[in-house]
């Protein structure tokens, strides 16, 4: 798998999937679609400063909520490379493997690295290096076979290439 690098974008705790894509938005399934409202009710420039390749960073609880798969697609769709957290809702942690988003948890890279900060993921090794503070952490590395959905981008054209 490629590592991730980019610019962080940082939330706190409970970030909840009705804020990731609000519901008024779920009548289409398109991702570029989702993307543009990607988290517009608590950061209204995401969508604006975003870059391909940007990381998100969150604290306790990310993706709680509802179990709709638009809030991993909106994310992804946004060019988000990878979400970094302390915890993830579980349901959410399931939809964001199964579509082929990169997420890790590590509570002490959750906490500590800013928004602004450049980070870059080995997804191979968990490792995550926040570049402009100099730190390394250790997140849980992605067991082969997640890797081999995420490289897919998600697990129905991962099982489609079986």
């Amino acid at each position: 798998m490629e590592n991730a690098k980019g610019i962080v974008f940082k939330y706190g705790d409970n970030v909840d999937t009705d804020v990731i894509i609000p519901a008024r938005y779920l009548n289409s399934s398109d991702p570029a679609e989702l993307a543009t409202h990607c988290m517009e009710d608590i950061d209204k420039d995401f969508v604006k400063k975003v870059k391909k390749g940007d990381i998100m960073v969150a604290t306790k609880n990310f993706g709680c909520g509802s179990s709709r798969e638009h809030a991993p697609i909106a994310i992804k769709a946004s060019g988000i490379s990878c979400v970094i957290a302390d915890t993830f809702a579980r349901i959410f942690y399931r939809n964001a493997i199964n579509i082929g988003l990169p997420i890790i948890e590590c509570a002490d890279a959750a906490n500590e690295i800013e928004a602004g900060d450049e980070v870059e993921v080995d997804f191979d090794s968990g490792k995550i290096y926040d570049l402009t503070k100099g730190t390394e952490y250790q997140g849980q590395a992605f067991p082969p076979f997640m890797q081999k959905i995420i490289d897919a981008e998600g697990l129905v054209n991962y099982i489609n290439a079986k």
